[in-house]
């Protein structure tokens, strides 16, 4: 790896915003509703919707706000949300920590449980874990997080009481130290793991095949000729060759986490992003909109970045030029 990769791959993010910025642009003010509507609740005369217009700049023609809303951005400016009268930098940088907990914690879950998962259906390929495994997987893959967050909220939370219903925290008390730290663990677990559940089962199938491939390689069965055990190979020889589409997947999965991080946070009143994002569109508030799109685009280009910067860590072999 050097340091004109670095550079370049960089660059290739300048003309991936700029795109992304003209087609989210372009897109949300053509969707249909008025954001003026939206905010004045269908109440006010001609003349308030003139002026609300005006001061929101959507009375001018729509090459004029795209070139003072990509001037801004260049500036570090997001705008003023049109319904709640603040900056979108200041609404997303309080609410940002909440929604990175939330995909943080799902994210370790369903790599740090795929790879196990992976390597324990891989022991005995075909076998009755295996079976096991695949099918748990391939069931957890095909529910929708929506629908499983809605259940895992009423039969586990709501009726069992193992979980809180909703929230970040417990409302009647004022927990500090580590008794606020346990209270928002409390909240988080259910939500991570609702968000985590076809994680997992995409990265547990992705290590699957990639262990049970690399064990019918010549330098695994070397190894296990020269006495090495079964389970010894896979985690020492075969795991660190098979991790290759493990990471890819992992990384290109940082965009979906959010998509289901806007539904469970939703069903949970994760006061995060996501929640923002909900809110938003019901209000057709444009700037907050955009400045969410841009966030999460950018981030998820420097996420694949930062995962080909990784495949040279796992395997010395690959080098980039």
């Amino acid at each position: 790896m050097n340091a004109r990769y670095v550079v370049r791959r960089l660059l290739q993010v300048v003309p991936s915003v700029a795109a992304i910025l003209v087609i989210t642009f372009g897109v949300i003010h053509l969707a249909p509703g008025d954001p003026v509507d939206a905010v004045a609740s269908g109440n006010g005369d001609g003349a308030y919707y003139a002026f609300m217009r005006h001061k929101f700049g959507l009375d001018r023609p729509l090459v004029a706000q795209f070139k003072t809303y990509v001037g801004n951005v260049f500036r570090g400016d997001l705008g003023v949300s049109f319904a709640q009268g603040q900056r979108v930098s200041t609404l997303i940088r309080d609410r940002i920590p909440a929604t990175l907990l939330l995909t943080g914690a799902a994210l370790v879950a369903s790599s740090v449980g795929g790879i196990l998962l992976g390597l324990l259906a891989a022991r005995r390929p075909l076998g009755l874990t295996d079976l096991a495994v695949s099918t748990a997987a391939l069931v957890g893959y095909a529910l929708p997080v929506f629908w499983l967050a809605q259940l895992a909220l009423l039969s586990l939370a709501f009726r069992a009481g193992w979980f809180p219903i909703q929230g970040m925290t417990d409302a009647r008390a004022d927990y500090t130290g580590w008794a606020h730290v346990f209270d928002v663990a409390r909240h988080l677990a259910l939500p991570a793991l609702v968000l985590a559940v076809s994680e997992v089962a995409l990265v547990a199938r992705v290590a699957r095949t990639g262990l049970i491939q690399q064990q019918g390689s010549d330098y695994v069965r070397t190894a296990k000729a020269k006495g090495l055990s079964p389970g010894g190979s896979l985690l020492h020889h075969a795991l660190p060759n098979a991790m290759l589409p493990v990471v890819t997947v992992i990384g290109a999965r940082v965009g979906g986490l959010f998509s289901g991080a806007v539904l469970v946070e939703s069903v949970f009143g994760w006061p995060g992003l996501g929640l923002l994002l909900v809110r938003a569109a019901e209000t057709r508030d444009h700037p907050v909109l955009l400045g969410l799109v841009l966030l999460v685009a950018f981030s998820v280009l420097v996420v694949n970045l930062v995962t080909d910067l990784i495949y040279a860590w796992i395997d010395p072999r690959i080098r980039y030029r």
